[in-house]
């Protein structure tokens, strides 16, 4: 069911690009999305409506969710499903209010500092994925720090669902209702990321766009980078698991599958020193693979080229397969785990031990879920109040502290060729800079 790839005695030199990863060809994706975007640049709403007809066979009236139906959706959610979704929302909130940044002041010279101020982007658009499962737990994600971080507009956007009349899954609404957010769209794919590109008649352009989605949609964000601002391009989800002999079977078998569950290309990749181990995962994944409701999604995941068993000789090589496959989410079930964690520099998010398991980061950790993917982790990282932020320098000098100044930005101007930047310094004195 998972294949194996034997690293013991020495790592391969080209390691990042021998391990399990899967494959999303971007490229291959752009120029249909050039189109669709084209499309919704040109033609607005009406493209829009028309670009879901053909892609989600729904006829929808509008593009936006009438707030009606959002609070409807509210009434009718299970009382168990609300709860969670209630505790869900109060963990993440705390979380992500303590990452708030506060305004620093410097004083460089006398008379003269260097604020850094921190401020929300104007309006954002957050993508929340439809497809083979229903993602409120993504509204959350996007939601929630965006609030935090301040910022004055936000809108949601989610394929619209034939089943549903055109309109988001009614789950992800009560989620929008939950948080306050009253302007929601039934909208998805690259024709949903240039309708807050572009803006329309019924909506506003954004300034920036979050959110995972499938590949049309992380096209589409790459395509627009520029006239708006991304979060990440989104690929298959992924989870590294890197165990020794303390680790429990039953349970990376069952966090293995936990992954697998959410795509036929989704990743999961065990590294351990243990062949015992190793042995012991593959007599589960079988029985506990067949115990779930989509075997067949799960086994496909498990079985192609982007999942596996990397066998190394010990946790120092596995720190530094893991580090190389630079995971979405990694979890560490060894000894001491918290200090192998400590040691770990690329991961989306690292979840310490057997009772932090990544379906906890899911949905109640605080965490957030929305993180890098195919290896983007060892360069960027995920989702938060930070992501909404602009950090401005304020830069505020006396006339005695640019006098100061003047001398040594006059060479330096000069010395790059550009005399014009020491004669702005010197038109605001009445004598001339001498040279140091």
């Amino acid at each position: 069911m998972i294949s194996r790839i034997d690293m013991r005695g020495s790592l391969p030199a080209n390691l990042r690009d021998v391990l399990p990863r899967a494959e999303l060809d971007i490229e291959a994706a752009l120029e249909k999305v050039r189109t669709i975007c084209e499309d919704v640049r040109h033609r607005g709403a009406a493209a829009v409506r028309e670009l879901t007809a053909r892609f989600d066979g729904v006829e929808i009236a509008s593009t936006r969710v009438p707030r009606e139906e959002i609070t409807k959706a509210l009434t009718v959610l299970d009382p168990r499903v609300r709860a969670a979704l209630e505790e869900a929302i109060t963990r993440t909130r705390k979380v992500h209010r303590d990452q708030r940044r506060t305004e620093t002041t410097t004083q460089v010279v006398p008379g003269g500092t260097v604020t850094e101020r921190w401020i929300p982007v104007d309006r954002v658009g957050l993508y929340v994925p439809g497809g083979r499962a229903v993602y409120p737990s993504s509204v959350i994600m996007n939601v929630v720090p965006a609030q935090e971080a301040g910022v004055a507009s936000l809108a949601v956007t989610s394929p619209a669902q034939k089943e549903f009349g055109g309109l988001p899954h009614p789950t992800i609404l009560a989620a929008c209702a939950l948080l306050g957010v009253e302007e929601v769209y039934a909208v998805g794919g690259a024709q949903a990321v240039a309708m807050f590109a572009y803006g329309t008649e019924e909506c506003e352009p954004v300034t920036l766009v979050t959110g995972p989605g499938n590949i049309w949609v992380t096209a589409a964000k790459r395509l627009l980078k520029g006239v708006i601002g991304i979060d990440a391009e989104a690929g298959p989800t992924e989870i590294a698991i890197l165990a020794d002999a303390t680790a429990d079977p039953r349970h990376v078998a069952a966090d293995l599958i936990s992954q697998a569950e959410h795509d036929v290309i989704a990743a999961a990749v065990l590294v351990t020193d243990s062949v015992e181990l190793a042995e012991a995962v593959e007599r589960e994944l079988p029985g506990q693979v067949a115990a779930t409701k989509h075997s067949e999604r799960i086994t496909e995941a498990l079985s192609g080229r982007q999942s596996g068993i990397v066998l190394v000789s010990g946790i120092d090589d596995g720190l530094k397969v893991v580090d190389a496959y630079a995971a979405e989410h990694l979890e560490i079930q060894t000894a001491d785990a918290a200090a192998v964690a400590a040691r770990v520099r690329n991961a989306g998010a690292i979840f310490v031990g057997p009772w932090s398991p990544v379906s906890l980061g899911d949905y109640l950790a605080g965490s957030n879920h929305v993180l890098p993917t195919g290896g983007c982790a060892c360069h960027s990282g995920g989702l938060s109040v930070q992501s909404f932020l602009r950090g401005v320098h304020v830069v505020d000098y006396t006339r005695q502290a640019l006098a100061e100044a003047a001398a040594h930005v006059s060479v330096l101007a000069d010395s790059e060729d550009l005399p014009a930047h020491g004669a702005a310094i010197r038109a605001r004195f009445d004598w001339e800079v001498p040279n140091q």
